[in-house]
């Protein structure tokens, strides 16, 4: 029996050194050449089950600008770096991720938001816009999908709806929009109803659903838009935003979309603190707090547009405020 001591470690270390100098001088002992830097990530997708529902998350990308004084309306500067420093993220910095699903229900295939567009994947060099492309990488073709429901009207939930010649990307699905959202943002007159940074999404609205023409169809909160999932009002981010309850037997998810939206972990945290893109700021905190009561309370499944990919998990009551518990990661279906 060998005795590991202080003098066999390093003798042992000496031979590895000697090795390598053998190999240096074109002895019989081998390295290995150095690999070249990949410089890409692999396509941004992931699935697991809903009772028999089978929901792909498909992730559009990310940014990473300066983070403006206002990103928190009515909190300080330096508590929103202490809580970015607290999850590890720099600060000054609003790194923000976008992550709409796919529902496969067995009879539909429903997508619920579209992305930012692929005109923001070409101003971006890849980084944002990527849903596309991810989501052929998960084997789905944007041809085969049924029906597209939009969750409320801000650009990077509705962009995604038209190619880069102004199509339809969803070339034989019904176009699902919330009622409320439809009448307030295809009026100009409400623009003073909304945030200064948020005045010119109007016309963005006018140029997508026009080009769609007759292809949409409205819906109202509270109804069941397909078999297993429901529209939830969910407002405040904007005045008609709605969530999605997806339901098969007796699993469920809420799709919240942007009941917490921006850099969402930290509306999470601290759901007073009110996101400088919320329509209705103190509406939009009132409504976090009662869906977040309640999904912690019921012990219901989560999935939102805004948290860190794959963007699932279970909301818990923290303090005042919640966090997030990232649900188990399947490795297979």
């Amino acid at each position: 029996m060998t005795h590991l001591t202080r003098r066999n470690l390093f003798a042992g270390a000496a031979a590895i050194g000697g090795a390598a100098t053998l190999a240096q001088l074109g002895g019989s002992s081998r390295t290995m050449a150095a690999a070249p830097i990949v410089g890409k990530q692999n396509p941004g997708w992931y699935r697991y089950k809903v009772g028999s529902f089978e929901v792909t998350v498909v992730t559009d990308g990310r940014n990473d600008n300066p983070l403006p004084p206002t990103y928190a309306a009515n909190a300080k500067t330096e508590d929103v770096n202490a809580a970015l420093a607290a999850n590890h993220y720099p600060a000054g910095r609003a790194v923000q991720s976008y992550t709409p699903v796919v529902i496969n229900t067995g009879s539909k295939l429903v997508a619920i938001d579209s992305g930012l567009g692929l005109g923001a994947f070409n101003q971006s060099k890849g980084a944002l816009g990527q849903y596309q492309s991810n989501l052929a990488a998960a084997g789905i073709d944007a041809k085969q999908i049924d029906t597209v429901i939009i969750s409320h009207f801000h650009g990077d939930h509705y962009n995604g709806l038209l190619d880069a010649q102004s199509k339809p990307m969803f070339a034989n699905a019904e176009i699902m929009v919330p009622a409320v959202e439809h009448k307030f943002w295809m009026d100009e007159s409400n623009a003073t109803r909304v945030p200064e940074i948020l005045k010119g999404n109007f016309a963005g609205v006018k140029r997508v659903f026009s080009a769609l023409g007759s292809n949409v169809t409205q819906y109202e909160a509270g109804k069941e838009l397909v078999p297993g999932i429901t529209a939830v009002s969910t407002p405040g981010h904007t005045p008609g935003h709605v969530s999605h309850l997806v339901s098969s037997g007796t699993e469920r998810v809420m799709v919240q979309a942007d009941v917490t939206a921006g850099m969402a972990f930290l509306f999470v945290q601290h759901p007073e603190w009110q996101l400088q893109f919320d329509s209705d700021k103190t509406q939009a905190v009132q409504t976090r707090r009662k869906l977040y009561d309640q999904l912690a309370t019921d012990r219901t499944l989560v999935q939102g547009y805004h948290f860190t990919f794959p963007g699932v998990g279970y909301m818990e009551k923290a303090g005042s405020g919640y966090r997030l518990v990232a649900a188990p990661w399947n490795s297979s279906i």
